[in-house]
Order: structure tokens, then C-alpha cells, then sequence
């Protein structure tokens, strides 16, 4: 049975970190940063990022809304949230609807992840799930 769910898996159009997530990559990152820091590194990473163009900021909710364009068309919000004075959590929330043979969720999960690594070369990081 569990092969039939990472078959469908591996179609699903939309992919969303959370600290409870069921695959360690995609669970809520924490850095050591406050909030002003880290909201700035992410907003300044997707207008470096040729492939992607910033629709709305919203510091006050912390959220990011994002068009990107590689590997296909996709929308992601990326959410900011201060946990403490130090310690900031981000999450993103990405979905598409391009249809691939092959699937789009790896596509889907490799762009997170790189997400995650870029922010992890900015800042100090201090785990995943911590509030599972």
C-alpha cells in the first residue's frame, strides 16, 4: 500500500513544509536570526533569483508571495515567523499546475531545498520540527 502512496506522491501538484512533515527536508527550518534579518535575506534571495519574480511582501503576516518560472510555472509563498528573539522559523508553501509524465513533486521538493541551503549559507541554523 505504501508503494501505491509515494506513486501518488510523485504527482502531487503542491508541496508545503510544516514541523510535522513525514520527509526531514520539508520540515519547518529554525535560524538563529531575528526577524527583521532573516525576512530581508529571503526577500533579497528571490530578486537575485532570475527565475523568480516577487508579487506581494507583507511584512506584517510575514509572508512572501513568489512567481517562479524554472523548472515550470510555479506559485510559492514563504512564510516568516519569530519564535523567539533569536530564533526564527520559514516555511514555504509551493504548487503548480503543470502536469509532468515524471512527476512534479521532486522538481517541487529540490527548488525547497535549495531554498533551504541558500538560507543556511546566510545564516546560522539550528534544526528542523522543533515544535513537532
Amino acid at each position: 500500500m505504501a508503494l501505491f502512496g509515494n506513486i501518488f506522491l510523485r504527482f502531487s501538484k503542491q508541496i508545503e513544509t510544516s514541523d510535522k512533515h513525514s520527509d526531514e527536508l520539508l520540515n519547518t527550518h529554525y535560524y538563529k536570526a531575528n526577524f527583521n534579518q532573516l525576512f530581508g535575506s529571503i526577500e533579497d534571495l528571490f530578486r537575485q533569483d532570475a527565475d523568480c519574480r516577487i508579487l506581494t511582501v507583507s511584512k506584517e503576516r510575514g509572508e512572501i508571495a513568489v512567481e517562479v518560472n524554472k523548472p515550470f510555472p510555479c506559485f510559492l509563498i514563504a512564510t516568516v515567523v519569530s519564535i523567539r528573539p533569536m530564533e526564527t522559523a520559514v516555511d514555504f508553501n509551493l504548487s503548480t499546475e503543470h502536469f509532468s509524465i515524471g512527476g512534479t513533486y521532486p522538481a517541487l521538493r529540490k527548488r525547497i531545498a535549495s531554498y533551504y541551503d541558500k538560507l543556511k549559507q546566510q545564516h546560522t541554523y539550528i534544526g528542523t520540527g522543533k515544535n513537532a
